[in-house]
């Protein structure tokens, strides 16, 4: 019985181990393909391992210079990509943290009102919100682009802000309603009797003990902000562009700027890595939230 039971470990290891590689290695080769010159890429029988590196697609991607001789600074790179990116990743960066922030501050009020309080048609409220995240982004691009256009938002980060914050409204105060049911209504009831308000209990008793769901919601929240393509490409003309936007600069009718395209992915990867790495501490919580009843 050991010996199987040490096997069945082993088996459990070998096997997750797997499952790990099977998911790490298309982003490993991603990633190799923004340390390899053009003539690299596209190497056959492809040089996965054993390959000389370089830093020259992040010059061209930044128009910064580490020491390769980075000397003509291209307006455009051969797929058509702007080469100046580090300001795109900052629009990514404020109109994903801001969005998120904004849902979440919103959420978190809506959702605690659905869960604790009672009206006539909340149920029917409830299924609304849902209905509202199942139409597709691409049914309201249009109408909300002419709207913005009479109320001058477009091409600001105020524009993208609220629609990406709109359109995560209905997933972030559904989730956080379901955090909200999980804490027992009995807490709420204790603290009116002992003369507390609710906007107190709110802010006192019951929002500390959601803050691993506020986590786990914000990162969904800003996920689907840092990868949204098309309202950013819809809502914006010359100034504002997003990362995934721009990216698709790179994809020509003359061509595809590989290197450059997996050097501005795999500096695109870094700010979601600390988002959730700060987080991290709510998120496992957030996630488990309600598992277990006492």
């Amino acid at each position: 019985m050991v010996a199987q039971s040490r096997f069945s470990r082993t088996l459990r290891t070998v096997v997750g181990w797997a499952v790990v590689a099977l998911f790490a290695f298309p982003l490993y080769y991603w990633l190799t393909i923004a340390f390899k010159d053009g003539s690299e890429i596209f190497n056959w029988p492809p040089h996965v391992w054993s390959f000389e590196p370089t830093l020259r697609n992040f010059e061209e991607v930044f128009g910064i210079s580490f020491g390769y001789g980075f000397g003509e600074q291209r307006e455009v790179l051969p797929g058509g990509g702007n080469w100046r990116m580090a300001p795109r990743l900052w629009d990514s960066i404020v109109v994903a943290v801001l969005s998120t922030a904004l849902a979440i501050a919103i959420s978190t009020l809506a959702s605690y009102a659905l869960s604790r309080m009672t009206f006539r048609g909340r149920h029917h409220f409830v299924a609304w919100i849902l209905s509202t995240r199942m139409m597709p982004p691409v049914a309201v691009a249009i109408p909300v682009f002419f709207i913005y256009k009479e109320i001058s938002l477009l091409d600001t980060f105020t524009g993208i802000i609220l629609i990406h914050a709109l359109m995560n409204l209905p997933l972030a105060v559904l989730l956080m309603k379901s955090f909200f049911d999980d804490i027992p209504v009995e807490i709420d009831e204790s603290a009116l009797i002992d003369g507390a308000s609710r906007w107190l209990i709110f802010r006192r008793v019951v929002l500390p003990m959601v803050k691993g769901g506020m986590a786990a919601t914000a990162v969904l929240c800003f996920i689907f902000s840092w990868t949204e393509f098309l309202f950013v490409l819809t809502l914006t003309q010359t100034g504002l562009k997003t990362v995934p936007v721009v990216s698709s600069t790179f994809v020509t009718s003359t061509g595809t700027a590989w290197g450059s395209m997996a050097a501005l992915g795999a500096a695109a990867v870094v700010p979601a890595f600390v988002f959730i790495l700060l987080v991290q501490k709510h998120l496992v919580r957030g996630l488990t939230l309600g598992s277990i009843k006492q």
